[in-house]
């Protein structure tokens, strides 16, 4: 049972330092300006002083909850990494993964955002909350991966765990197979993982076919859609409702996770699926209407990849702060001045976007099991006829 009483319907906690900044790879993808200009935007729409939400600075997770996920020797190696300039291992400075001062600290702050955001909800302290700056959701237990050091959706879900959380979903929707968190769980029944990611046949990290389905004695609790490059709004939300909510409906979460990487987007410059900023939105919303039917509103929303900056990232996580804390925000609101100003500032030349819409038209025929199949469909039944009857579903039967 979930501990605590009962918050207000929009009581949501939003776990935000400028702190979180600091984790910062240098001349790199992963840039912490997405994160500035995402709460710059959230905060010049009003976004985050609606009623009943709580604005909460992290503090860092200890080496205890770290070590729930991460090998010591790999902390130790985080620690050292910064201070030897001959150090090599660990998945650390390499491109991906470069080492950089305070790197301990930062990465373990994000944690720790992640980590509050879990506990708040659990405990009953939020109905929902997000913790945009985390979602690094490729660190392994003892390595460094795609740009993630310590894995912070990982570590929020091993303290859920530890608090007494008997199933935790975690449905994760970044253009990337979401590898760190279903290894570190892939033997767990508590925990179910779910993946909405590009085809690893073309994507990094190569990871995420269907047939990878859970380890002994959790048969059934990592489900993967891999999805053509070239998957648009219309058919990622249709597949998306062609598996997801089934094998949620069937696990019976007490608690959602989700991370909500913005990099499935098509002017993303490290991926090819073609996702608008509208068709996001509507991915956030179904999570938001799932965590409400499932898991009386338990929801804890994460950030994750997203490396179209100032085009992308701030839209879609401003609009999934909004999904969060109450109302969505209407597609054809403007951007503010001041924040179209900010983002020039931090990124001259850049595109500046608008409105909050990209026009993307976000209606889908539901799935069917009949008629001639593109790929999607054919992803899809690839995932339907590995995972369901693991969860007692008809993979043929569209109901389910």
């Amino acid at each position: 049972m979930v501990s605590g009483g009962t918050p207000d319907r929009w009581d949501t906690l939003v776990v935000w330092d400028e702190g979180l900044l600091s984790y910062d790879l240098g001349d790199h993808p992963l840039d912490p300006v997405r994160v500035e200009l995402t709460m710059a935007l959230a905060r010049d729409l009003g976004v985050l002083d609606r009623p009943g939400v709580t604005v909460v600075a992290p503090k860092p997770a200890d080496d205890a909850a770290l070590t729930r996920v991460h090998r010591p020797d790999y902390l130790h190696a985080v620690r050292a990494a910064p201070h030897d300039p001959f150090f090599s291992g660990y998945g650390l400075g390499t491109s991906d993964n470069p080492v950089f001062e305070g790197m301990h600290e930062s990465s373990a702050l994000i944690a720790g955002a992640t980590l509050a955001a879990a506990e708040a909800v659990w405990l009953g302290r939020a109905r929902r909350a997000v913790s945009v700056a985390g979602g690094l959701h490729h660190a392994m237990p003892g390595r460094a991966a795609g740009f993630c050091v310590y894995n912070d959706p990982a570590v929020a879900i091993a303290r859920l765990l530890d608090l007494g959380a008997e199933r935790v979903a975690y449905v994760d929707i970044d253009v990337h197979h979401g590898d760190g968190v279903q290894e570190i769980f892939y033997r767990d029944p508590r925990v179910l993982t779910v993946s909405v990611h590009e085809t690893p046949l073309a994507l990094f990290p190569g990871t995420g076919f269907p047939d990878e389905t859970g380890g002994p004695g959790a048969e059934g609790s990592a489900v993967n859609l891999a999805l053509p490059p070239g998957t648009g709004d219309a058919a990622w939300l249709r597949a998306f409702h062609a598996v997801v909510p089934s094998v949620l409906r069937a696990f019976r979460p007490q608690i959602l996770v989700s991370q909500c990487g913005a990099d499935s987007h098509r002017a993303d410059p490290l991926a090819d699926l073609r996702l608008s900023v509208d068709g996001q939105r509507a991915a956030q919303l179904a999570m938001r209407s799932l965590a409400d039917e499932l898991c009386e509103g338990r929801w804890v929303a994460t950030g994750g990849g997203g490396y179209a900056l100032v085009e992308v990232v701030p839209r879609a996580w401003t609009h999934l702060l909004a999904a969060a804390t109450g109302e969505p925000i209407d597609p054809a609101t403007l951007t503010p001045a001041s924040w179209r100003t900010l983002a020039l500032t931090r990124r001259p030349g850049s595109d500046v976007p608008i409105r909050m819409t990209d026009d993307g038209d976000v209606r889908f025929e539901p799935w069917q099991p009949t008629g001639e199949p593109d790929a999607v469909d054919r992803a899809v039944m690839a995932t339907r006829r590995a995972v369901f009857p693991l969860h007692g579903l008809d993979p043929h039967d569209p109901r389910d």
